[in-house]
């Protein structure tokens, strides 16, 4: 017994073991400490802790994602702790996905660290999501292992202090280094992470300077001009910018921004659910009077998530939007595409949002179909469209509708607002709210209506809806993903 204990000991001093694969775990070292920031565990406490106090927010919004600097503490700290104030200390993130430039190889693509366990830094070590690294390599082949670009890249690095003295217990990190020229695997990239981005689980940080060595005075207006273009959340502005700025003639301008790459993976991933905050700018030049002839820019970022709970729609909208679905049923009876009866009324942006619909006949009163779409992944004319379609041709439990009936039809459109996601039911409002319940494969919902026809309790609303639509059970609600959406009924 004495020989085994000792042995154990052993082992546990040597290193932890990974118990899926019994082999030792690996760590990837802090090379940066002592370089781009401190190497003293409590000298790097205090700094960051300094610099975070210089920005405390009372920020609430959803931040999705940070742009922030991976310079040296001295010269970008403060700009970096300007976006990790945003962040709510008690947030519980599932995972954070760490994107940034490759200094040193080139890839061609992008490169997943899924070999290391965890990143180490003076204040402790940050576990890695391996199971994640390894999806995104499955996922698409633009995503591989490539270990020269973890091995000295700190653009990475540089970011783990401030999360660690953020968020505390750090959650598992995705690290993502990329490095093309193609435009089409940006896409692909965006294509694969975007339903993590849109998990609300989830926190992408970007990594990326901004100019590098122009004048004081040049880095201002060039930095100005990438930095609109980051806030307009739109990729096409960037590249415009970016190209304006490499043909403009500013001397000693070696890139607008050496993360463009992440960044662009980040913009192509956003829809018109979040937006672009700007949150601030200095440059070397700005430190100490350091050297103003040849400077790096540094820009914060947050991308937050809208708050959808002001969504209403004017009468004049509610016109079109029935409009469009009577355009629909008569458009299929007589043979057309559902396009032509999406493009009515193209001139109002306001019906591209992308929320969730239902669309009910009555004839006489009496149901005729109902069928709608529960997403947020399609523009609210084309599911108007659509699910007038479906109700009056695909409900199962009528005859399709016929083209002398339609005088006799009265549509009924109900238009869910986006979905936000709950951590308690003392969240939902029973007759105001709906309710979405997920875990895994299965989901349902029952729409706030629901609550008018029957007499149930909040809990008997929401058990009733896990056991009969998600087909969770009873209590199977308790630990799942809980969403509240208000619905526009008209």
């Amino acid at each position: 017994m004495t020989i085994i204990l000792i042995t154990l000991i052993a082992a546990i001093m040597m290193g932890q073991t990974d118990e899926q694969n019994n082999r030792q775990t690996i760590v990837r070292p802090a090379t940066q400490a002592g370089r781009f920031y401190d190497g003293n565990a409590q000298r790097l406490s205090r700094e960051v802790d300094s610099l975070l106090a210089m920005h405390q927010t009372t920020e609430k919004a959803q931040v999705a994602a940070l742009i922030v600097p991976h310079a040296g503490y001295y010269f970008s700290g403060s700009v970096a702790a300007a976006a990790y104030a945003t962040l709510h200390p008690d947030k519980p993130y599932k995972r954070i996905f760490m994107l940034g430039p490759s200094h040193h190889e080139w890839l061609d693509g992008a490169s997943v660290n899924t070999e290391a366990d965890c990143y180490a830094t003076p204040l402790g070590q940050v576990r890695v999501d391996r199971e994640t690294c390894r999806k995104l390599i499955e996922a698409d082949s633009v995503f591989a292992y490539r270990p020269e670009a973890h091995d000295r890249e700190h653009c990475l690095e540089v970011q783990l202090p401030f999360l660690q003295r953020r968020l505390g217990d750090v959650p598992p990190i995705v690290p993502v280094i990329i490095s093309t020229n193609d435009f089409n695997k940006l896409e692909r990239m965006a294509e694969v992470l975007k339903p993590y981005i849109d998990d609300q689980d989830n926190l992408f940080v970007i990594s990326s300077d901004f100019s590098h060595y122009p004048s004081y005075d040049d880095a201002c207006k060039v930095d100005a001009l990438t930095g609109k273009a980051v806030e307009s959340g739109d990729v096409s502005q960037l590249i415009a910018a970016i190209r304006k700025n490499a043909k403009s003639g500013v001397r000693n301008l070696a890139t607008s921004a050496c993360g463009e790459l992440a960044i662009a993976t980040l913009l192509l991933m956003l829809d018109k659910s979040y937006e672009v905050k700007h949150l601030m700018y200095r440059n070397s030049g700005d430190v100490d009077d350091h050297d103003r002839s040849r400077v790096v820019g540094y820009h914060a970022f947050a991308v937050v998530r809208k708050d959808t709970t002001g969504f209403v729609l004017t009468a004049q909208e509610k016109k079109q939007l029935k409009e469009i679905a009577a355009a629909s049923i008569r458009d299929a009876l007589d043979g057309k595409p559902v396009s032509r009866s999406v493009a009515l009324h193209a001139d109002n942006p306001r019906l591209d949002v992308k929320c969730g619909a239902f669309v009910s006949l009555h004839r006489h009163g009496q149901l005729r179909g109902c069928i709608g779409h529960f997403g947020e992944d399609v523009s609210l004319r084309e599911i108007v469209a659509r699910m007038a379609r479906a109700a009056a041709f695909d409900d199962p439990r009528f005859q399709p509708v016929r083209r002398e009936e339609l005088d006799a039809i009265d549509l009924e459109l109900s238009v869910l607002t986006p979905m936000r996601r709950i951590s308690s039911l003392d969240e939902f409002e029973l007759h105001k709210h709906g309710i979405y319940i997920r875990k895994g494969h299965r989901s349902g919902t029952f729409l706030p209506q629901v609550a008018d026809e029957v007499n149930w309790t909040k809990e008997e609303f929401v058990g009733h809806c896990s056991r009969d639509k998600a087909g969770l059970g009873w209590d199977g609600w308790r630990d799942a993903e809980l969403y509240v959406y208000e619905a526009i009924v008209f």
